[in-house]
Protein backbone atom coordinates (compact mmCIF):
# COMPACT_ATOMS: atom_id res chain seq x y z
CA UNK A 1 0.00 0.00 0.00
CA UNK A 2 2.74 2.22 0.92
CA UNK A 3 4.69 1.39 -2.64
CA UNK A 4 1.36 2.20 -4.07
CA UNK A 5 0.91 5.87 -2.76
CA UNK A 6 4.97 6.55 -3.31
CA UNK A 7 4.42 5.51 -7.14
CA UNK A 8 1.44 7.16 -7.99
CA UNK A 9 3.01 10.55 -6.17
CA UNK A 10 6.42 9.90 -8.20
CA UNK A 11 4.03 9.56 -11.35
CA UNK A 12 2.07 12.45 -10.17
CA UNK A 13 5.20 15.01 -9.54
CA UNK A 14 6.13 13.69 -12.60
CA UNK A 15 3.99 15.85 -14.53
CA UNK A 16 6.07 19.52 -13.10
CA UNK A 17 9.12 19.91 -15.46
CA UNK A 18 6.01 18.98 -18.29
CA UNK A 19 4.18 21.42 -16.91
CA UNK A 20 7.39 23.76 -16.21
CA UNK A 21 8.21 23.74 -20.26
CA UNK A 22 5.13 25.07 -21.56
CA UNK A 23 5.23 27.77 -18.45
CA UNK A 24 8.37 28.61 -20.13
CA UNK A 25 7.34 28.85 -23.47
CA UNK A 26 4.25 31.05 -22.88
CA UNK A 27 6.91 33.14 -21.21
CA UNK A 28 9.01 33.37 -24.07
CA UNK A 29 6.77 34.42 -26.16
CA UNK A 30 5.20 37.26 -24.07
CA UNK A 31 9.01 38.25 -23.51
CA UNK A 32 10.24 38.58 -26.86
CA UNK A 33 7.13 39.18 -28.29
CA UNK A 34 7.58 42.98 -28.52
CA UNK A 35 11.14 44.11 -28.24
CA UNK A 36 10.35 48.30 -27.85
CA UNK A 37 13.00 50.83 -29.40
CA UNK A 38 14.49 52.13 -27.23
CA UNK A 39 13.71 56.15 -26.53
CA UNK A 40 16.13 57.85 -28.96
CA UNK A 41 15.98 61.47 -27.08
CA UNK A 42 16.80 59.50 -23.67
CA UNK A 43 21.03 58.92 -23.85
CA UNK A 44 22.73 60.12 -20.67
CA UNK A 45 26.12 59.21 -20.51
CA UNK A 46 27.32 56.17 -19.22
CA UNK A 47 30.57 54.49 -17.44
CA UNK A 48 31.23 50.64 -18.39
CA UNK A 49 33.13 48.73 -15.78
CA UNK A 50 35.04 46.15 -16.95
CA UNK A 51 37.27 44.46 -13.92
CA UNK A 52 40.03 41.49 -15.41
CA UNK A 53 41.93 38.66 -14.61
CA UNK A 54 43.74 36.99 -17.07
CA UNK A 55 43.44 37.21 -20.77
CA UNK A 56 39.85 35.78 -22.39
CA UNK A 57 39.99 34.05 -25.26
CA UNK A 58 38.94 37.02 -28.35
CA UNK A 59 39.23 39.69 -26.21
CA UNK A 60 40.20 42.06 -28.44
CA UNK A 61 37.12 41.59 -30.37
CA UNK A 62 35.37 41.43 -26.59
CA UNK A 63 36.65 45.00 -25.96
CA UNK A 64 36.37 46.70 -29.46
CA UNK A 65 32.37 45.80 -29.37
CA UNK A 66 32.18 48.35 -26.56
CA UNK A 67 33.87 50.91 -28.14
CA UNK A 68 31.88 50.32 -31.01
CA UNK A 69 28.52 51.50 -30.18
CA UNK A 70 25.94 53.64 -31.75
CA UNK A 71 26.07 56.12 -28.18
CA UNK A 72 26.86 59.73 -27.99
CA UNK A 73 28.72 60.07 -24.44
CA UNK A 74 30.13 56.92 -22.44
CA UNK A 75 33.19 55.72 -20.95
CA UNK A 76 34.98 52.33 -20.25
CA UNK A 77 37.26 51.29 -17.34
CA UNK A 78 38.94 48.45 -16.88
CA UNK A 79 40.40 47.55 -13.80
CA UNK A 80 43.81 44.84 -13.57
CA UNK A 81 45.14 43.58 -10.62
CA UNK A 82 48.67 45.28 -12.02
CA UNK A 83 50.61 45.67 -15.15
CA UNK A 84 51.95 41.48 -15.53
CA UNK A 85 48.38 40.72 -16.20
CA UNK A 86 47.93 39.46 -19.89
CA UNK A 87 44.99 41.63 -20.99
CA UNK A 88 47.11 45.14 -19.98
CA UNK A 89 48.88 44.84 -23.34
CA UNK A 90 45.33 43.98 -25.11
CA UNK A 91 43.54 47.10 -23.39
CA UNK A 92 46.14 49.14 -24.38
CA UNK A 93 46.16 48.67 -27.80
CA UNK A 94 42.69 49.08 -27.45
CA UNK A 95 43.27 52.69 -26.29
CA UNK A 96 45.55 53.28 -29.24
CA UNK A 97 43.37 51.76 -31.89
CA UNK A 98 40.16 53.99 -30.66
CA UNK A 99 41.34 57.50 -29.42
CA UNK A 100 38.03 59.26 -29.90
CA UNK A 101 36.51 56.85 -27.21
CA UNK A 102 37.16 57.49 -23.30
CA UNK A 103 38.88 54.40 -22.12
CA UNK A 104 40.71 54.55 -19.36
CA UNK A 105 42.93 51.43 -17.77
CA UNK A 106 43.55 51.68 -13.81
CA UNK A 107 45.83 49.22 -12.03
CA UNK A 108 45.27 47.09 -8.67
CA UNK A 109 42.96 47.70 -5.92
CA UNK A 110 42.06 47.99 -2.36
CA UNK A 111 41.38 44.65 -0.76
CA UNK A 112 38.84 45.30 0.65
CA UNK A 113 37.19 41.51 0.90
CA UNK A 114 38.05 38.28 -0.89
CA UNK A 115 36.16 39.05 -4.46
CA UNK A 116 38.94 40.54 -6.55
CA UNK A 117 36.15 41.31 -8.68
CA UNK A 118 34.33 43.55 -6.38
CA UNK A 119 37.23 45.16 -5.05
CA UNK A 120 38.11 46.10 -8.21
CA UNK A 121 34.52 47.29 -8.60
CA UNK A 122 34.38 49.81 -5.69
CA UNK A 123 37.77 51.49 -6.97
CA UNK A 124 36.05 51.88 -10.95
CA UNK A 125 32.66 53.41 -9.47
CA UNK A 126 34.68 55.53 -7.45
CA UNK A 127 36.52 56.87 -10.63
CA UNK A 128 33.51 56.74 -12.88
CA UNK A 129 32.82 59.95 -14.44
CA UNK A 130 29.21 59.06 -14.83
CA UNK A 131 26.16 58.40 -13.15
CA UNK A 132 24.56 55.59 -14.75
CA UNK A 133 27.13 52.60 -14.29
CA UNK A 134 27.06 49.37 -16.59
CA UNK A 135 29.34 46.34 -14.94
CA UNK A 136 30.15 43.97 -17.82
CA UNK A 137 32.10 40.72 -17.70
CA UNK A 138 35.34 40.56 -19.58
CA UNK A 139 34.52 37.86 -21.39
CA UNK A 140 31.23 39.55 -22.79
CA UNK A 141 30.44 40.85 -26.25
CA UNK A 142 28.33 43.37 -27.60
CA UNK A 143 26.04 44.80 -30.57
CA UNK A 144 26.52 48.38 -31.48
CA UNK A 145 22.79 49.11 -30.26
CA UNK A 146 23.61 47.55 -26.63
CA UNK A 147 23.45 50.88 -24.55
CA UNK A 148 20.82 52.11 -25.91
CA UNK A 149 19.07 49.15 -25.28
CA UNK A 150 19.93 49.47 -21.45
CA UNK A 151 19.79 53.13 -20.85
CA UNK A 152 15.99 53.27 -21.53
CA UNK A 153 14.06 51.50 -18.90
CA UNK A 154 16.27 54.73 -16.54
CA UNK A 155 13.90 57.08 -18.30
CA UNK A 156 11.09 55.27 -15.47
CA UNK A 157 12.69 56.52 -12.10
CA UNK A 158 11.14 53.58 -10.62
CA UNK A 159 14.07 51.36 -12.47
CA UNK A 160 17.05 50.53 -9.93
CA UNK A 161 18.85 48.54 -12.53
CA UNK A 162 18.59 46.70 -15.74
CA UNK A 163 20.39 42.98 -16.55
CA UNK A 164 20.53 41.04 -20.04
CA UNK A 165 20.31 37.59 -20.79
CA UNK A 166 23.03 36.16 -22.79
CA UNK A 167 24.07 33.44 -25.61
CA UNK A 168 26.97 31.85 -25.74
CA UNK A 169 30.16 32.04 -28.68
CA UNK A 170 32.50 28.58 -28.75
CA UNK A 171 35.45 27.00 -30.25
CA UNK A 172 32.63 23.99 -31.10
CA UNK A 173 34.09 21.81 -28.47
CA UNK A 174 31.70 19.21 -26.92
CA UNK A 175 32.26 20.72 -23.82
CA UNK A 176 31.80 24.56 -24.59
CA UNK A 177 28.27 24.22 -26.68
CA UNK A 178 27.31 22.06 -23.82
CA UNK A 179 27.76 24.84 -21.52
CA UNK A 180 26.27 27.57 -23.69
CA UNK A 181 23.55 25.32 -24.53
CA UNK A 182 22.86 25.57 -21.00
CA UNK A 183 22.97 29.29 -20.76
CA UNK A 184 20.37 29.45 -23.42
CA UNK A 185 17.87 27.41 -22.94
CA UNK A 186 17.56 26.14 -19.39
CA UNK A 187 19.26 29.24 -17.31
CA UNK A 188 17.76 31.52 -19.84
CA UNK A 189 13.96 29.65 -19.49
CA UNK A 190 14.35 29.87 -15.52
CA UNK A 191 15.07 33.66 -15.67
CA UNK A 192 12.00 34.13 -18.41
CA UNK A 193 9.77 32.15 -15.58
CA UNK A 194 10.92 34.59 -12.89
CA UNK A 195 9.68 37.17 -14.90
CA UNK A 196 6.65 36.18 -15.83
CA UNK A 197 5.80 35.26 -12.06
CA UNK A 198 6.21 39.02 -10.84
CA UNK A 199 9.66 40.16 -12.20
CA UNK A 200 13.32 39.67 -11.61
CA UNK A 201 14.80 40.59 -8.45
CA UNK A 202 18.43 39.76 -9.47
CA UNK A 203 21.03 40.67 -11.68
CA UNK A 204 22.66 38.16 -13.88
CA UNK A 205 26.88 39.04 -13.77
CA UNK A 206 27.10 39.54 -17.83
CA UNK A 207 25.48 43.06 -17.54
CA UNK A 208 24.68 44.81 -14.15
CA UNK A 209 23.80 48.29 -14.80
CA UNK A 210 22.19 50.69 -11.86
CA UNK A 211 23.01 53.95 -11.16
CA UNK A 212 25.57 55.66 -8.54
CA UNK A 213 22.55 56.79 -6.30
CA UNK A 214 21.46 53.62 -6.03
CA UNK A 215 24.67 51.95 -5.07
CA UNK A 216 24.78 54.44 -2.29
CA UNK A 217 21.59 53.54 -0.80
CA UNK A 218 22.82 49.74 -0.67
CA UNK A 219 26.22 50.33 1.12
CA UNK A 220 27.95 50.33 -2.40
CA UNK A 221 29.94 47.64 -3.78
CA UNK A 222 31.94 47.57 -0.67
CA UNK A 223 28.98 46.27 1.32
CA UNK A 224 29.26 42.97 -1.32
CA UNK A 225 33.16 42.41 -1.61
CA UNK A 226 32.81 39.07 0.16
CA UNK A 227 29.94 37.80 -0.71
CA UNK A 228 30.04 34.58 -3.23
CA UNK A 229 26.95 35.62 -5.55
CA UNK A 230 27.49 39.51 -6.06
CA UNK A 231 25.02 39.44 -9.09
CA UNK A 232 22.14 38.17 -7.03
CA UNK A 233 23.15 40.26 -3.95
CA UNK A 234 23.10 43.60 -6.03
CA UNK A 235 19.94 43.01 -7.68
CA UNK A 236 18.02 41.41 -4.66
CA UNK A 237 19.08 44.76 -2.42
CA UNK A 238 18.15 47.15 -5.15
CA UNK A 239 14.24 45.55 -5.68
CA UNK A 240 14.15 44.97 -1.83
CA UNK A 241 14.25 49.03 -1.60
CA UNK A 242 11.18 49.33 -3.67
CA UNK A 243 13.22 49.56 -7.37
CA UNK A 244 12.57 47.59 -10.66
CA UNK A 245 14.33 44.97 -12.23
CA UNK A 246 14.38 45.49 -15.87
CA UNK A 247 15.51 42.46 -17.71
CA UNK A 248 16.38 43.43 -21.30
CA UNK A 249 14.90 41.80 -24.27
CA UNK A 250 18.35 42.84 -25.77
CA UNK A 251 20.60 39.69 -25.52
CA UNK A 252 24.62 39.82 -25.20
CA UNK A 253 26.88 37.32 -25.85
CA UNK A 254 29.48 35.17 -23.72
CA UNK A 255 32.88 33.84 -25.52
CA UNK A 256 33.76 30.71 -24.04
CA UNK A 257 37.25 29.48 -23.74
CA UNK A 258 38.23 26.23 -24.34
CA UNK A 259 37.24 24.29 -22.18
CA UNK A 260 37.17 20.33 -20.78
CA UNK A 261 34.18 18.54 -19.63
CA UNK A 262 36.02 19.10 -16.26
CA UNK A 263 35.81 23.23 -16.45
CA UNK A 264 32.51 22.88 -17.86
CA UNK A 265 31.27 20.60 -15.04
CA UNK A 266 33.48 22.73 -12.75
CA UNK A 267 31.53 26.04 -14.09
CA UNK A 268 28.33 24.50 -14.23
CA UNK A 269 28.32 23.63 -10.14
CA UNK A 270 29.64 26.97 -9.46
CA UNK A 271 26.59 28.15 -11.06
CA UNK A 272 24.57 25.66 -9.06
CA UNK A 273 26.08 26.46 -5.89
CA UNK A 274 25.45 30.43 -6.47
CA UNK A 275 21.76 29.11 -6.44
CA UNK A 276 22.12 26.80 -3.37
CA UNK A 277 23.10 29.61 -1.14
CA UNK A 278 21.53 32.43 -2.20
CA UNK A 279 17.91 30.83 -3.26
CA UNK A 280 17.69 27.54 -1.11
CA UNK A 281 14.27 26.26 -1.81
CA UNK A 282 14.94 27.68 -5.59
CA UNK A 283 17.93 25.47 -5.84
CA UNK A 284 15.74 22.79 -4.16
CA UNK A 285 13.35 23.00 -6.80
CA UNK A 286 15.59 22.87 -10.01
CA UNK A 287 14.73 19.13 -9.75
CA UNK A 288 11.41 19.96 -11.55
CA UNK A 289 12.72 21.50 -14.23
CA UNK A 290 14.93 18.16 -14.98
CA UNK A 291 12.65 16.49 -17.29
CA UNK A 292 15.08 13.55 -18.28
CA UNK A 293 15.26 12.34 -15.08
CA UNK A 294 11.98 12.47 -14.53
CA UNK A 295 11.63 10.29 -17.76
CA UNK A 296 13.50 7.76 -16.22
CA UNK A 297 11.16 7.58 -13.29
CA UNK A 298 7.96 7.26 -15.27
CA UNK A 299 10.05 3.95 -17.72
CA UNK A 300 10.75 2.55 -14.40
CA UNK A 301 7.30 2.92 -12.85
CA UNK A 302 4.36 2.54 -16.00
CA UNK A 303 3.10 -0.76 -16.52
CA UNK A 304 2.91 -0.03 -20.34
CA UNK A 305 5.04 1.27 -22.74
CA UNK A 306 2.48 3.31 -24.54
CA UNK A 307 2.11 5.01 -21.21
CA UNK A 308 6.16 5.72 -21.20
CA UNK A 309 6.35 6.62 -25.29
CA UNK A 310 3.35 9.12 -24.58
CA UNK A 311 5.64 10.50 -21.81
CA UNK A 312 8.45 10.89 -23.73
CA UNK A 313 6.51 12.06 -26.57
CA UNK A 314 5.44 14.96 -24.59
CA UNK A 315 8.79 15.29 -22.99
CA UNK A 316 10.80 15.62 -26.29
CA UNK A 317 7.80 18.21 -28.07
CA UNK A 318 7.88 20.41 -25.03
CA UNK A 319 11.40 20.34 -24.05
CA UNK A 320 12.75 21.15 -27.26
CA UNK A 321 9.81 23.76 -28.14
CA UNK A 322 11.24 25.25 -24.90
CA UNK A 323 14.71 25.33 -25.74
CA UNK A 324 13.79 26.95 -29.61
CA UNK A 325 11.71 29.55 -28.30
CA UNK A 326 13.77 30.46 -25.75
CA UNK A 327 17.56 29.90 -27.08
CA UNK A 328 16.50 29.98 -31.03
CA UNK A 329 13.40 32.33 -32.10
CA UNK A 330 13.90 34.49 -29.24
CA UNK A 331 17.70 35.19 -28.20
CA UNK A 332 19.27 34.33 -32.15
CA UNK A 333 21.31 31.73 -30.66
CA UNK A 334 22.81 29.82 -33.40
CA UNK A 335 24.10 27.00 -31.33
CA UNK A 336 20.55 25.92 -29.89
CA UNK A 337 19.54 25.34 -33.47
CA UNK A 338 23.28 23.26 -35.01
CA UNK A 339 23.44 21.62 -32.03
CA UNK A 340 19.33 20.84 -31.03
CA UNK A 341 20.68 16.90 -30.78
CA UNK A 342 22.64 17.62 -27.47
CA UNK A 343 20.09 18.86 -25.38
CA UNK A 344 19.45 15.19 -23.82
CA UNK A 345 23.58 15.39 -22.90
CA UNK A 346 22.40 18.87 -21.73
CA UNK A 347 19.79 17.79 -19.21
CA UNK A 348 22.27 14.32 -17.73
CA UNK A 349 24.84 16.71 -17.31
CA UNK A 350 22.92 19.66 -15.45
CA UNK A 351 21.37 16.63 -13.25
CA UNK A 352 24.77 14.98 -12.74
CA UNK A 353 26.28 18.64 -11.63
CA UNK A 354 22.63 19.63 -9.39
CA UNK A 355 23.37 16.32 -8.02
CA UNK A 356 27.16 16.74 -6.94
CA UNK A 357 26.19 20.44 -5.58
CA UNK A 358 24.48 18.94 -2.73
CA UNK A 359 27.96 18.13 -1.58
CA UNK A 360 30.49 20.61 -0.09
CA UNK A 361 32.34 21.60 -3.05
CA UNK A 362 35.10 24.39 -3.44
CA UNK A 363 34.95 27.46 -5.84
CA UNK A 364 36.92 27.78 -8.57
CA UNK A 365 37.16 31.10 -10.33
CA UNK A 366 39.62 32.70 -12.58
CA UNK A 367 43.19 30.65 -10.97
CA UNK A 368 41.69 31.05 -7.21
CA UNK A 369 40.37 28.80 -5.08
CA UNK A 370 37.21 29.78 -2.31
CA UNK A 371 35.18 27.92 0.36
CA UNK A 372 31.54 29.79 0.74
CA UNK A 373 30.59 30.18 4.69
CA UNK A 374 27.17 32.09 4.77
CA UNK A 375 27.43 33.06 1.29
CA UNK A 376 30.44 34.57 1.83
CA UNK A 377 33.69 33.55 -0.02
CA UNK A 378 36.61 32.22 2.15
CA UNK A 379 39.88 32.43 0.21
CA UNK A 380 41.54 28.64 0.41
CA UNK A 381 45.23 29.04 1.40
CA UNK A 382 47.87 27.78 -0.82
CA UNK A 383 49.02 25.49 1.73
CA UNK A 384 45.50 24.24 2.02
CA UNK A 385 44.57 23.34 -2.21
CA UNK A 386 43.93 20.55 -3.42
Amino acid sequence: MIWLVIRYALLALAAAPLGYYAVAIVAASRFFRERPAPTSNFAPPISILKPVRGLDREAYENFASFCRQDYPQFEILFCATDREDPAVPVIEQIIRDFPTRSVRLLIGSEPLGASDKVNKLCRMVREAAHEIVIVSDSDVRVEPGFLRAVAAPFSDSKVGGVTCLYRGITDGSFAADLEALGNSTDFSAGVLVAWLFGGVKFMLGAVMATTKARLAEIGGFESMADHFSDDYELGSRIAARGYRIELSTFPVSIVYPQMTFRDALRQQIRWNLSVRYSRPWGHLGLIFTQGLAWLVVVVSLVHTWLAALGYAAAYSLLQTDMALSVGARGMGDKIVRQEQWMMPFREAFAFFAWVLSFFPQRIHWRGQEFNVRERRLVPVQPNNSR
